[in-house]
């Protein structure tokens, strides 16, 4: 059987940069934009042309893509001609193959925001889509706050639809801009609009996760019979976000009925690329991967209990979905304390160790990492320091250097300008074959502010390792996580770091003491025997 032409459209460059905190430049827009286009998506919207600097920037150079590249508009205003609307003009002149238009749908919205008669708003829609296909390009029409206009007044959301798709627009996206419509009545009103004469083939969903259900929405349109799906990348968007395309493009090419009945753009090895994709956009909000996001999340395979690591030994199905590798994820079978033998041989054959199931030191490390994290250790996530504490348990640890000893000041005093500033210095020695080496290092930023006592630690640790200098000069610092254990006077602070590499390998080291420089000192070390292990680097004096 045929299968049906699924198309995705992605609005991260527009619709996902109106999330808080979030501004893209013109470069990083070309970035995500390439990196949409080797996904496989069949449009991307660029941005509305001439809204601001960045966006006018981005449309005077626009990317070369497969993809087809867009603009995005409003509808003509009343009063004036199409033909002579400077908004919608600024618009096509950005001379996009296709220009999606946005009007309103509500007759609320209408009425109230608008200040005109539902008729002179159908008019608008109209004129405005058949001036868009008369310059030659393909026309999409936004049905802003359709959803809700269409449990107020149907026959009138219906008629602004009609207008739009009566005058040539190629796609008529229905929008849930307040996302507060539910996977049912997307269904239901999705199949009422094919029903009233507009094609599945035709219709668009574009859905907010107001009420957490974006990708369950944009999922109910399709199974009603919509072919388009809008979304961004790791679900950016105003409010609460857009409908996630890193968690439906999967779904849609490796879940039923989906898989079987429909195809993308998407290809095997695109997606088997989909981590790296949602990685690269975190990476230029600086933001944190979401360790519990679905598909590529660093937890989303994750596999802490030993009752499900033991059957995951036996058949990976058995707790989990899908094979990790389809979407460039990897299996986990973290340690903590409610790990069994399972966990640990799984970790270890992970690791590259082998070990006899019946050699006495498996429980001596089960109860070491049980023991470890009664003190306040966690790990579970902190993956790379348990792999050195069970080589040191086993006697696999090479000794790489030794730290004699470190110290941190951390100056506060005024500044010529009058204002107070901190100044953080960091003194290590380390003795790397019987030679020791001395690392001062500040932590000034480019700004001449202060970054505080645990970067100054961090660069004077990695300073001066002499051999392995070299090995360790692509490591990147990219989380810092404080957590304070118990309470009282025996409070203890656990720090959790995360690094990652050139290659964007990433790892995760805790370290735990009542002094938050002295756990952070253990953290930032074992980051750095981790990658000196990983790498291949060779002890002193080791053959």
């Amino acid at each position: 059987m045929a299968k049906d032409r699924l198309y995705l459209f992605d609005t991260t460059l527009r619709d996902g940069q109106q999330t808080q905190g979030v501004q893209f430049s013109t470069p990083e827009k070309h970035m995500i934009a390439e990196a949409l286009d080797d996904l496989g998506v069949d449009y991307i919207e660029g941005g509305w042309p001439g809204a601001n600097p960045t966006d006018s920037a981005f449309f005077a150079e626009p990317p070369q893509t497969r993809a087809t590249f867009l603009a995005f508009g409003m509808t003509k205003r009343a009063g004036r001609s199409a033909e002579n609307d400077e908004v919608l003009a600024g618009v096509l002149n950005a001379n996009t193959k296709a220009v999606c238009i946005v009007g309103k749908t509500h007759d609320f919205h209408v009425t109230t925001a608008l200040g005109i008669s539902l008729e002179e708003n159908t008019d608008n829609i109209r004129a405005s889509i058949a001036h868009i296909v008369a310059q030659g390009r393909e026309a999409l029409f936004d049905a802003e706050h359709f959803f809700d206009g269409y449990k107020a007044n149907a026959d009138y959301a219906l008629a602004c639809l009609h207008a739009a798709f009566g005058a040539g627009a190629r796609w008529i996206v229905l929008c849930d801009t307040n996302g507060g419509t539910l996977p049912d009545e997307v269904h239901e009103i999705t199949k009422a609009v094919i029903d009233s004469g507009i094609p599945g083939a035709r219709l668009g969903i574009h859905t907010h996760d107001d009420t957490g259900n974006a990708v369950a929405n944009s999922l109910a349109a399709v199974n009603a019979g919509a072919r388009q799906i809008q979304g961004t990348l790791n679900g950016l968007g105003e409010r609460c976000g857009n409908a996630n395309l890193i968690t439906l493009i999967p779904t849609l090419k490796l879940k039923e009925p989906y898989a079987s009945t429909l195809e993308t753009g998407v290809s095997d090895d695109a997606l088997a690329g989909l981590i790296k994709v949602s990685r690269m956009l975190d990476d230029i909000l600086n933001r944190v991967p979401t360790r519990a996001a679905p598909y590529v999340g660093a937890s989303a395979f994750a596999h802490k209990a030993g009752l499900h690591a033991s059957a995951i030994l036996k058949d990976p199905t058995t707790y989990e979905h899908i094979d990790p590798a389809q979407v460039g994820n990897e299996r986990i079978v973290p340690m903590s304390n409610q790990a069994g033998q399972s966990n640990l041989r799984k970790r270890l054959a992970d690791m590259g160790i082998s070990v006899d199931p019946k050699d006495a030191r498996l429980g001596a490390l089960l109860e070491r990492v049980k023991e470890r994290e009664t003190e306040g250790y966690s790990y579970d996530t902190a993956q790379a320091s348990f792999e050195l504490l069970a080589r040191d348990e086993l006697g696999l640890s090479p000794e790489f250097f030794a730290v004699d000893r470190y110290r941190v000041t951390v100056e506060r005093k005024r500044a010529p300008s009058g204002k107070m500033m901190h100044l953080s210095e960091a003194v290590v020695v380390v003795n790397i074959g019987g030679e020791r080496h001395l690392s001062v290092s500040e932590s000034h930023m480019p700004d001449g502010s202060d970054a505080g006592p645990v970067n100054a630690l961090s660069k004077a640790l990695a300073k001066d390792l002499g051999p392995y200098q070299a090995v360790i000069e692509d490591m990147d610092l990219v989380d810092f996580k404080v957590r304070i254990t118990g309470g009282g006077v025996e409070a203890k602070t656990r720090v959790t770091i995360d690094h990652e590499d050139a290659t964007g390998r990433r790892w995760s080291t805790v370290g735990v003491s009542p002094n938050i420089i002295d756990a952070s000192f253990e953290a930032l070390l074992d980051a750095i025997r981790w990658k000196l292990v990983r790498d291949g680097a060779k002890a002193l004096g080791a053959e």
